[in-house]
């Protein structure tokens, strides 16, 4: 019985070395294994690619426990699907991210030259901003108390700059009081998601900075956008890149680019308001890739992931990248 035991624990053992690098000590201080299982097919799960892909993984089972070991990491999403949920998320960010921005221009526009905007002209042409970009009333008049207390510094605009995945270039735009806690939070990110920080003026030649409206392909015909845009003195509108193979959730998350300079910027909007197109505002500005870059799905994957990462700190107000998405 010991025997049978121990060719069993010598078997398992084996098999652990040999399974592309993985390597597990053999334990002793297992009972009899009462079944060994070698799988071959990886079951379907939204987290893997829906190709045929195959992985080799088997489980040790010893009573009720059950251990499993798999021979190489899961694969990364299909383009399509990381698509989809780089397009959501961006969008949903882009709004909380316009509030948070908004909130600290007030701020430092109040700390620069008081709360009136009749004699403080930087503050009266963001409350005009605010008014164009449909922020509520609130985030403003609480900015603006916010100004007034002690401690609080007016807040630095500054670029990094990060080299990403594939080759591809990405801009951190951030608004802080704080710099060097913005740096050490971004060098954080980096460290734990990958990428590296570039020089200054390394990846910022890739991008031109213009006004932009974002309207939903769902919600308009191409022909009437371009009619009332071009008209409104619009310099350029941008066509979301497509699959043959999108669905209709896809088709529901992309949107046209309308690209014009500031000074057309709140009559373009007007006018396609007034179309009963409706539109989402930029932050302000948006920086826009001169020469978008493809990169492989896995590429695609990680810079998506790095990007959100960044996003999510407080100091962050934007991300943008030069891959097509």
């Amino acid at each position: 019985m010991a025997a049978a035991a121990s060719s069993i624990r010598l078997f398992g053992s084996l098999i652990c070395r040999f399974s592309n690098g993985v390597f597990l000590k053999p334990s002793h201080s297992f009972a009899p294994l009462s079944k060994l299982l070698y799988r071959e097919k990886l079951s379907s799960c939204s987290l893997y690619s829906s190709s045929d892909k195959w992985v080799s993984a088997f489980h040790l089972q010893c009573g009720n426990s059950i251990r499993k070991i798999r021979t190489f990491a899961p694969l990364c999403m299909g383009r399509r699907s990381c698509k989809i949920a780089g397009r959501k998320t961006a969008q949903d960010a882009k709004k909380t991210k316009l509030y948070s921005k908004i909130g600290k221009e007030v701020v430092s526009a109040v700390k620069k030259a008081g709360p009136n905007p009749v004699s403080n002209t930087a503050l009266a042409a963001l409350l005009e901003k605010v008014k164009e970009l449909d922020v509520p009333k609130d985030i403003v008049e609480r900015n603006i108390k916010r100004a007034s207390e002690k401690g609080q510094e007016a807040y630095i605009e500054k670029f990094y700059e990060v080299y990403g995945y594939g080759g591809a270039g990405i801009i951190v735009e951030v608004l802080t009081d704080k710099i060097n806690r913005s740096v050490a939070a971004i060098r954080g990110v980096l460290k734990d998601c990958g990428g590296k920080m570039a020089d200054s003026g390394s990846i910022m030649f890739k991008f031109r900075r213009a006004r932009v409206a974002n309207i939903k392909v769902t919600d308009v015909e191409k022909d009437q956008l371009l009619s009332i845009a071009l008209d409104a003195g619009a310099e350029d509108i941008i066509e979301p890149s497509q699959d043959e193979d999108d669905s209709e959730e896809a088709m529901s998350e992309r949107y046209y680019k309308v690209v014009s300079s500031a000074e057309n910027y709140s009559d373009i909007l007007s006018k396609l308001r007034d179309a009963g197109i409706p539109c989402e505002p930029d932050n302000g500005s948006e920086l826009l890739p001169i020469n978008p870059i493809e990169v492989d799905d896995e590429a695609m994957d990680l810079n998506r992931e790095l990007m959100s990462k960044l996003l999510e700190l407080d100091d962050v107000d934007a991300v943008y990248t030069d891959q097509k998405l």
